[in-house]
């Protein structure tokens, strides 16, 4: 017999889990049609395992430089193998934790392929799900009332660079690496490739990264992206901008070599590996789409502001409407999706109060609006900028650069974006998040206390030098 559902989520990865939860809390019943395993890319192939691997090139370089705080220590050397275990220990925890969090909430899940059908004898609406399984069993039926598509994304390349695994690799090749290479290209300065160059430099991998465009992490505000091109240099990090690489050029023979236009003409660059890292694309492939009025636009899938499709009861989320592909994200549309289907009345997302983090060293946040956005929509802004080495707890630490950027619109002193680079800014941005939901002023973040010494003094000082009136600086 067909087993019937309220909802059936394609995808295990965070935004389908978190959403499954959600609707598993307000009565639904629910499965979960997930082909690899729960958790997704931002578990096994993404956030988890890559901040994993960058804090251990952390603590490799801290311990490296022991001496700077009066601790001798000698023979330091890297255990890769060992890095990569505790990187999959990780990853294996959090893992059972979320199988965990599945049978507590009495959701079924279907370890297979699930591709949606048109109208059929089960339903006269498509989204009756057949999975299909790798082993050769019989494909199984379910019939849900809702579906929601969080199948996610995997990483793009450019024609000529494909994957190989072995001289040309993405990041998902990159997290199983069994040895550190000599050299690397990084093709590609966006978030994740700026990720991989600063762990591999910090591992002591000679890095090169070659970005398209006239900056690196090219949806930055430009002084955060300045400033953690500037940082990074001085790792050894070499960085070619205005780059068009030639993949037609590329050879692969003890390593890989290929060409990129640059100003001036053409370079020749020398790796032993290639990371393509120029952003992801969305998983629709053969889900079935085609069996349904779903509306996909340039590779995303289309919704409205609570995630419907086309069809009313087929809703999506996360990469695969493209947007902020981020984990945080796909989570909170995952919510808001399965609250309208409840009736819950969700709030729809406002993406201007959303948190973006880079989880180099130094790391970078932001939320709100860059500089240039808030000119080129009109705003005449005040600006307050406050350095790290004015504040006690960043010298404490023994990391000073960066600093905070507050943006303020002149005349209504409304907060319209903060953006910091810096020591663990990361855990920092969440104060500005809040600030921005709560549609505070520069003048309420100056006025809330900020405890000494910590880092997050900065964001009153920074809060402060809006209206030139901070106080350490």
């Amino acid at each position: 017999m067909t087993k019937e559902y309220d909802l059936v989520v394609l995808g295990g990865g965070t935004g389908g889990y978190v959403a499954a939860i959600r609707a598993s809390q307000l009565g639904m019943q629910v499965a979960v049609v997930e082909k690899g395993e729960l958790g997704g890319t931002c578990l096994h192939r993404g956030c988890i395992p890559s901040k994993a691997l960058l804090r251990s090139a952390e603590v490799f370089k801290q311990t490296k430089e022991a001496k700077d705080y009066g601790i001798e220590v000698k023979d330091v050397s890297l255990n890769f193998a060992k890095v990569m275990e505790r990187k999959s220990g990780i990853v294996n925890t959090l893992h059972q934790g979320v199988q965990g969090l599945m049978k507590k909430g009495k959701i079924d899940v279907f370890n297979g392929f699930g591709r949606i059908l048109g109208p059929s004898i089960f339903s006269p609406m498509p989204g009756t799900i057949s999975i299909e399984y790798e082993n050769g069993d019989e494909n199984t039926m379910i019939v849900p009332k809702n579906v929601l598509i969080a199948t996610g994304s995997k990483p793009k390349s450019l024609p000529g660079l494909e994957i190989d695994g072995t001289y040309v690799m993405s990041s998902d090749e990159a997290l199983f690496m069994e040895e550190l290479p000599t050299t690397i290209l990084i093709v590609g300065g966006g978030v994740i490739g700026i990720e991989w160059a600063s762990m591999l430099a910090d591992f002591g991998v000679k890095v090169t990264v070659v970005e398209y465009a006239d900056q690196i992490l090219p949806t930055e505000d430009e002084a955060i992206a300045k400033e953690m091109e500037n940082l990074l240099t001085k790792k050894g990090i070499t960085f070619i901008k205005d780059a068009k690489v030639l993949a037609d050029t590329l050879t692969k023979e003890n390593g890989v070599s290929i060409d990129a236009e640059v100003t001036g003409g053409n370079q020749t660059f020398k790796a032993d590996v290639m990371l393509v890292s120029v952003g992801r694309e969305a998983n629709t492939s053969n889900i079935g789409l085609q069996n349904t009025d779903v509306v996909v636009d340039q590779g995303f899938i289309k919704t409205n502001k609570y995630f419907q499709t086309k069809e009313t009861h087929i809703y999506a989320i996360g990469d695969v409407i493209g947007g902020m592909q981020l984990a945080h994200v796909a989570s909170h549309e995952g919510i808001t999706a399965v609250e309208h289907m409840a009736d819950q009345n969700p709030l729809p997302i406002n993406y201007d109060n959303i948190p973006t983090c880079i989880y180099s060293n130094p790391e970078a946040a932001s939320v709100g609006l860059t500089e240039k956005q808030a000119k080129e929509k009109g705003y005449e802004l005040k600006i307050g900028k406050f350095p790290f080495k004015a504040i006690g707890k960043a010298l404490v630490h023994g990391n000073s650069d960066g600093f905070v950027k507050i943006i303020m619109d002149k005349d209504t002193e409304d907060l319209l974006g903060v953006h910091m680079v810096g020591p663990h800014v990361t855990d920092m941005i969440s104060e500005a998040g809040l600030a921005k939901v709560l549609d505070a002023t520069p003048w309420e973040i100056a006025h809330t206390i900020h405890p000494h010494p910590t880092l997050s003094e900065i964001m009153g000082e920074a809060a402060l030098a809006v209206e030139g009136k901070q106080i350490h600086g």
